[in-house]
Order: C-alpha cells, then sequence, then structure tokens
C-alpha cells in the first residue's frame, strides 16, 4: 500500500512514533534513526566488544540480542493489526457519507443567502430611486441658476460692448466664456442653443469694434478720436476673445506700420539697392523709437509687439537682399559684400543688446510652436561668401608666391626659403618666418570669418585652410629639401665633406614643422569652437599634421645623410686596412679617432638648433644605428681579419662604443637608447670575440662560436670563417666538425643575428632598409624624399631588425633567414636547414672516406 492510500491519522500516528523514537534515543545505536545513512555494524561491535577481555561476554551479548529482536518483532506485530482495524470499509464508507451530508448543507446555506439578498435589494429600491431624484434635481437647480447668471452676464455685456467699455467687457466677456464652458454638452436644447449663438455674436461685433478702433488710432483718424488707455482696455479684451484674434491685431499693426518701408525702400528702386542698406536700418531704428514712445505703451509686454515688428522688418530685408545679391550676381566685390554684412551684423547685435536676447530666439518667439523659424537677415549673405573664401584664397597665392619652388630654374644659392646675409646669421630665428606670416594670416581671417559667418563660409576657409597647409607642406618645406639633395656634391667643404648650412637648414625645417604641427592643432580647435554645431566633425586637420610629420622625418634624412658623408673617409679607411698585415696591437687606430672627430662635429652643430628635444633623441637612435651598421659593413669589406686584426677591430669599437654612448648628454640619454646601443655594440663584440679565437684546435673553437653567437647555423659558421681569412681546405675539416658537435646539441637555434649580416654589403651612401633604430624611434617618420640611398628606405625600429639594434626578423642578401630572438620552447631544430648545406655535407664525407 503507498502513502498516499493511508489515513490521515495512520500518518500522524506514524509521524509521532518516529518523533518519539528520535527524542527517547538514549544511546542505543540499534534505536539510533538511520534515514540519511545506512547503518555500519562496526561501530556498534567496537562498543560491545572494546578489547579482547570483553568476548568473553559474548554469550551474554548474544541473549540480549535475541530478546531485542523478539521485543521488536512484537511492536511490529501490534502495529500491523492497529493499521488492519484502522483500514476498515465500512468505517471509510461512514467518513464519505458525512462528508456528502456536510456539502449539501453548504448549499443550502448559499441559496438562503441569494434570497436574503434579493429581499434587502426589494426594499432598498425606493430609497435608490429618491436618492437619484435628488441628486438630478439639484443638478437642474444648479443648472438653471447658471443659465440665469449666463443670461444676465449676456445682457450686461451687450449694454458694455454698445458703451465700449472694453475693460469691464473683457472681464464680463471672461466669466460668460467660463459659465458658457459648462453648457457646452447642452447646446442641443433649443434655449441653451440659442444663448451659445448670441454668445458668439456678441463676439463677432466686439472684434469688428476692436478692429475699428485699432485702425483709427494707428492711422491717428481725427475723425474717430481714440485714446490710448482705452485701446490698452481693448487688447485685454483681445487676449480673451484668443490668441488667433490677439495674432491678429498684431499682424495688423505691424503691415500698418512697415506699410511705409515698403513704399520706400523697393528694390527697384534707389533707396533699395546694396549701396543703401544702412538706410534701411536706420529708418528701422526710427520707427521701432517712434513705436515705443507713441503706439507701443498701448501694448501689453507679453504681446511682444516689438519683437514682431523686428521679425517681420527682417523677413521684407532679407528677402530683398536676396534678390539684390543674386541680381549682382559677378559683379558683386569683396569690399561691397563685407561693408553689407558688417553692417547688417552690427544691426542684428544691436537688437540682440537692446532685448538682452538671442536674434534667433526673438524671431522664433514670433513664429507659431511647428512653424520654422525664420532666418536671420545675414542668412542672405551666405551663399555669397564664396568671394570672400575665393579672395583670401589669391591673397595666401601671392602671399607664398615667392616661398614656392620655382620650376625651371637654378637652385637658389642657399638650401633656404628665406635668404638671409651672412651678417644676419646668427640673428636669425628658428623658424621659417614664411610659417609664423601664414599661420598670423589663418588667424586674422579666422577671426574676420567668424563674425561674419560661423556656418558654410567658415567650413569653406577651414577647407580653404587645409589646402594652402599642404601647398606649404609640399611646395615650400619638402620641396626646399628636394632642391638642396640635389645640388651637386662639389657644394662640400673638402675638410669638413658636409655641409654645414644644410645641417641648419634641416634644423630649421624640423622647428618650422613643428611649429606648424602644434600651431595646426590649436588652428582645428579654434575652427571648431567658433564654427556651427551641425559642422564641427567635419572640421579636421589630421591629414595636414601628418604632412607635417613626413617634413620632419625628410629634415632627419637630411641630418643623417650629411652624418654618413662626413663619416664616410673613416669608414673607407678602416675598409683598406690590410689587418692580416697587423703583427700587433697598437692602441687605439687613427680612423676611429677621425670618426669619432667627424660625428661629434655634426651632431654638436645639430644640437643647440633643434628646438624639440624628442626629435634630437629620434636623430641619436637612428644616427647611432647608422655608425655601427656602417661599423659592421666596414669589418665585412676590410675581411680578412685574422686574430690581430680583429683585436685592434675590439679595441676601435670600444672608443666607438665610449663616445656613442655620450653622444645624446645627459640630458637626453635615454634606458632604451642605452639598450639598444649595449645589445648592438654586445652582438659585434662576440663577432670580433669569435674572431680572435684560434682554429686550432677546431674543438674549442667551436665551442667558443656556440657560446658567444649560440645558433647552429652552416652558413653562419661560414661567414665567420671568411671573416678570419680560413683556407678553403682547412674549412671543410672545421665545417664537418662543426656538423658533427653541433647535431649533438639540441638547445641551439637554428639561426642569430649573423643572420643578417651582408658579406656582400652596399657602397658609401646605400646601406639601405637597414637602418633602424637601437631604441626605437618615438615618432612616426615617413620617407618624403626619393632617391637618397641609405636614407630613402629609412624604416621604423619597431618592424625590422638587423645586426644593429633590431629584435625583430631581417633579410640579407646572404639569405638569411632572419635574426629571430633565440626560442629554446622546444621547437625541433634542422641540421640541415637548406638542401645546399646537406649536399655539401655528404659530398664531404664521401671525398674523405675515399681518401
Amino acid at each position: 500500500m503507498h502513502n498516499d492510500d493511508l489515513p490521515h491519522e495512520v500518518i500522524l500516528a506514524i509521524q509521532q512514533a518516529l518523533d518519539a523514537h528520535v527524542g527517547n534515543f538514549d544511546g542505543d545505536p540499534f534505536d539510533a534513526p538511520s534515514f540519511d545513512a545506512p547503518f555500519s555494524p562496526v561501530p556498534v561491535l567496537n562498543d560491545l566488544f572494546p578489547n579482547e577481555e570483553s568476548l568473553a561476554h559474548l554469550d551474554f551479548v548474544n541473549t540480549r540480542l535475541t530478546e531485542t529482536q523478539q521485543q521488536l518483532q512484537k511492536e511490529v506485530d501490534a502495529l500491523q493489526d492497529e493499521l488492519r482495524r484502522s483500514q476498515d470499509p465500512e468505517k471509510m464508507q461512514l467518513i464519505q457519507e458525512m462528508i456528502s451530508d456536510l456539502l449539501g448543507q453548504m448549499s443550502r446555506i448559499r441559496e438562503k443567502a441569494t434570497e436574503s439578498e434579493a429581499v434587502v435589494r426589494n426594499i432598498t429600491r425606493d430609497i435608490q430611486v429618491l436618492d437619484t431624484a435628488k441628486k438630478n434635481l439639484i443638478l437642474s437647480m444648479t443648472t438653471l441658476k447658471r443659465l440665469q447668471m449666463l443670461v444676465n452676464a449676456l445682457t450686461q455685456l451687450e449694454d458694455l460692448v454698445k458703451e465700449k467699455k472694453y475693460g469691464e467687457v473683457a472681464e464680463t466677456l471672461a466669466a460668460v466664456k467660463q459659465i458658457s464652458a459648462t453648457f457646452k454638452s447642452y447646446t442641443g436644447i433649443p434655449r441653451i442653443s440659442q444663448v451659445w449663438k448670441r454668445i458668439q455674436e456678441i463676439q463677432g461685433d466686439l472684434r469688428s469694434l476692436i478692429d475699428a478702433d485699432f485702425d483709427a488710432f494707428i492711422l491717428q483718424d481725427t475723425s474717430k478720436a481714440v485714446k490710448p488707455p482705452q485701446i490698452a482696455d481693448a487688447c485685454l479684451a483681445a487676449d480673451v476673445l484668443g490668441p488667433d484674434f490677439r495674432a491678429h491685431l498684431i499682424d495688423r499693426y505691424v503691415a500698418l506700420e512697415l506699410k511705409e518701408y515698403r513704399r520706400i525702400f523697393r528694390s527697384t528702386d534707389e533707396a533699395g539697392q546694396l549701396d543703401n542698406l544702412s538706410r534701411r536700418f536706420a529708418w528701422f531704428r526710427r520707427m521701432l523709437q517712434t513705436h515705443e514712445i507713441e503706439q507701443g505703451r498701448v501694448f501689453p509686454v507679453e504681446w511682444k509687439v516689438g519683437w514682431c515688428l523686428l521679425a517681420k522688418f527682417v523677413d521684407i530685408t532679407r528677402d530683398d537682399l536676396t534678390m539684390l545679391l543674386a541680381k549682382a550676381g559677378s559683379s558683386l566685390t569683396v569690399k561691397g559684400l563685407l561693408e553689407n554684412l558688417q553692417i547688417t551684423i552690427e544691426f542684428e547685435n544691436s537688437m540682440v543688446k537692446k532685448w538682452a536676447t538671442s536674434f534667433q530666439v526673438m524671431l522664433a518667439a514670433t513664429t507659431g510652436a511647428h512653424a520654422i523659424p525664420p532666418k536671420q537677415i545675414s542668412a542672405a549673405f551666405e551663399p555669397h561668401m564664396s568671394i570672400f573664401v575665393d579672395a583670401q584664397d589669391k591673397v595666401l597665392a601671392d602671399m607664398l608666391a615667392p616661398h614656392r619652388k620655382s620650376k625651371g630654374r637654378p637652385p637658389p644659392p642657399r638650401p633656404s626659403l628665406d635668404v638671409s646675409n651672412g651678417a644676419e646669421e646668427e640673428t636669425e630665428s628658428l623658424v621659417l618666418p614664411s610659417s609664423t606670416d601664414l599661420f598670423y594670416f589663418y588667424a586674422q581671417s579666422l577671426e574676420q570669418c567668424a563674425k561674419l559667418s560661423t556656418g558654410q563660409a567658415l567650413l569653406d576657409l577651414c577647407t580653404l585652410h587645409k589646402k594652402w597647409l599642404r601647398i606649404y607642406a609640399e611646395d615650400v618645406l619638402i620641396s626646399s629639401l628636394k632642391r638642396s639633395s640635389s645640388q651637386p656634391q662639389s657644394r662640400r667643404s673638402v675638410d669638413t665633406r658636409y655641409d654645414v648650412r644644410e645641417l641648419k637648414h634641416a634644423c630649421k625645417l624640423i622647428n618650422t614643422a613643428d611649429y606648424c604641427l602644434s600651431t595646426a592643432s590649436e588652428l582645428e580647435d579654434k575652427m571648431r569652437e567658433k564654427i556651427n554645431e551641425e559642422f564641427k566633425e567635419r572640421v579636421n586637420f589630421q591629414a595636414e599634421r601628418e604632412m607635417f610629420v613626413s617634413v620632419i622625418s625628410a629634415a632627419i634624412v637630411i641630418q643623417l645623410r650629411e652624418l654618413e658623408t662626413a663619416c664616410d673617409t673613416a669608414f673607407a679607411t678602416m675598409a683598406r686596412t690590410t689587418w692580416t698585415a697587423t703583427n700587433q696591437v697598437s692602441g687605439q687606430s687613427a680612423y676611429a679617432g677621425d670618426l669619432v672627430s667627424a660625428a661629434e662635429q655634426v651632431i654638436e652643430t645639430v644640437k643647440p638648433l633643434v628646438e624639440q628635444k624628442k626629435y634630437l633623441r629620434n636623430l641619436f637612435d637612428k644616427a647611432c644605428s647608422l655608425i655601427l651598421a656602417k661599423f659592421t659593413n666596414a669589418i665585412v669589406k676590410s675581411r680578412p681579419l685574422k686574430e690581430i686584426g680583429a683585436e685592434q677591430l675590439l679595441i676601435d669599437l670600444q672608443q666607438v662604443k665610449s663616445y656613442l654612448a655620450r653622444m645624446p648628454g645627459e640630458a637626453l640619454t635615454t634606458s632604451s637608447y642605452t639598450r639598444g646601443l649595449t645589445k648592438s655594440t654586445t652582438r659585434l663584440e662576440a663577432l670580433l670575440k669569435v674572431i680572435v679565437t684560434p682554429v686550432d684546435p677546431a674543438e674549442g673553437f667551436i665551442l667558443n662560436y656556440t657560446l658567444l653567437i649560440g645558433d647552429a647555423s652552416f652558413s653562419n659558421f661560414q661567414k665567420i670563417l671568411d671573416l678570419k681569412g680560413t683556407p678553403k681546405a682547412q674549412q671543410n675539416a672545421l665545417l664537418d666538425d662543426f656538423l658533427t658537435i653541433t647535431s649533438t646539441k639540441t638547445d641551439l637555434d637554428s639561426t642569430s643575428f649573423l643572420s643578417s649580416v651582408d658579406m656582400d654589403p652596399p657602397g658609401p651612401g646605400q646601406l639601405g632598409g637597414s637602418l633602424v633604430s637601437p631604441g626605437g624611434s618615438r615618432i612616426s617618420l615617413p620617407s618624403a624624399i626619393n632617391g637618397e640611398g641609405v636614407f630613402a628606405t629609412m624604416i621604423s625600429p619597431t618592424s625590422t631588425s638587423t645586426l644593429v639594434g633590431g629584435t625583430g626578423p631581417s633579410n640579407s642578401s646572404q639569405g638569411g633567414s632572419g635574426a629571430d630572438p633565440p626560442n629554446r620552447g622546444g621547437e625541433r631544430r634542422e641540421v640541415f636547414s637548406d638542401l645546399r648545406r646537406f649536399v655539401s655535407f655528404g659530398l664531404r664525407k664521401d671525398s674523405t672516406a675515399s681518401s
């Protein structure tokens, strides 16, 4: 039997028995409930037999357990008997019959309650009818009383209207309209409809009377003398009649006041021409003054009749100006346009000052809530402001004409935009005067245009400014670099081999471009501040700023080219040195001193002339890369080196490193520059130390290579042998040993910095894309000059790496796979990285075996 079939009394009894059993648990493990976990006999046995001596009581325990089992069986039998008695079918049938009787009694009670409610409703029906009658009677009496009040007020209103007592009419009419609003739902009743119609007729008569009195007052009709107080009261009555009638009166007054203006300043007459624009505004000021002294006083302040006069005047004048400007066409001059626009703006500002309210707000207040507010008078000039912008274009063209590049003419004697005499050289500015003149003109034209228009005209001026910034960057700044770079090499001094004037010119270009870069940002902010909201997002000088960054890049390229030229003699001497003839180390070489002296002259010339130190840091980074790259190429060209030659080069490298470390100066030396320099020179030192190591014994030489260089590259090891000048016969044996030894060293990389070393380096001025910064460039400097050899393809240090200072992959003419960072993370190293290496190794093994 399921638990759902048991009677409720049985379930309660079982629950009580269980609760009592749990409550009476006195420590007997057989009595303890075990609903959550299965019973475990181990703890019970441990309690009954805690030691070996307790086993003597085994019979006693067994007897006790038997007694307990019998007692439990008796309890179970008794409970089963009680359960059978409780589930007697006769008892269950009795319970069901009792439930049926109870439901029948509830139904009878519900029927009696319904009958009682009907009786009560019949008793109170008459009372409800009386309550409804009372409400209707009260409403009828109130309505009749209001009707009587309305009829009396209407009679009084008729008398007041006939007497033109507008002050009292306003009060009475307001009361009539308020009372009549309660009868709007009763207009179907003839009497009410008649009263309602009479109200409308009286309002119509009142409108006619007020109209006639207003015309007589405005036109100063002597036959119908109307006093100002009467018109002031009529305005109060007009307010009660509604906003439509009030607007009608205002429009009528405005039309009559401006009737003379339309007659005098017709666009076909002389007075209505553009030359007489100031007369229009003077006439309106006089008319407005007369209005405020005389007629204007009768109007309530909230009517804002003065604003309505202004709005209508603006509408008429703007339409006339639009037609006159379109008629003028090409004959319209910049001077005439700006003068008339200035006069118009001064008039609009005077109105703003007079009422201390925005001009557009005053115009919008005279129109409907959903109507489009009229435009200002100055808006008529907006389509013709291109004349002003074109004039600014011509002025800028004339201003920059002397500085733009001259095609077909020989280059100027000095690579500068502003030629100065030698006596003025020390006092000349650090930036080109043409740049300051340009931005001064920009500021003036911006202020002038912003006073005249902050809409499309200002956006057109912004576009013009951007155009001439691009022209200035291309045709003035970059063009001067191209002209100077195309001059013949004979211009250089025999002693210094670099052009001091060109260095100074490059410094001036850097300062000028930086000035233009920062001032262009300020110009953009100023333009955004003044221009209308809908045009703000279209003001952007980002492309022009990037062009000035390109100019800075090109100027730094020129400085590096001069540095390369100054150092070429020392590097040529180094490359021509026969290191195999050197028997002993003799201290620092002469070419190293010349190299340091030449680089120092160029750097010290540039330092005081560049204002922004970030560009000096960029120059130092790239100069360091240039010198170390050319030093590496000179080492390759001067091979074979032998051990003594490599030792001498190590000493010379320390002298160059010492200068490069102090080249920026204490204030400009950065941690990134120092790290890059240390990394580059450490690689060069490792290269020379391997060359210094004797090839005998071969195993020691190869182990030293793996320690210093850290790769198992066949081609890189062969580069070291070529630099040492090892004979070909000895090279084969060393290469075989190298392959044998490195094949067991799985921790070596397949490439290293030697992979990027070019064993056939380019000549002077053709170092190419391997030039990078040891410390990383701080600004992006895209190339701006073509055909400059080493500097024409100068790239960012973050994207390419070489022997000097890089960290990323780089390709060389030797086919190296790039100086990737060491990867010891379990990547499989191939002993034979290419087919040529494998074939060479096999041929040497075969020849060795046959011999």
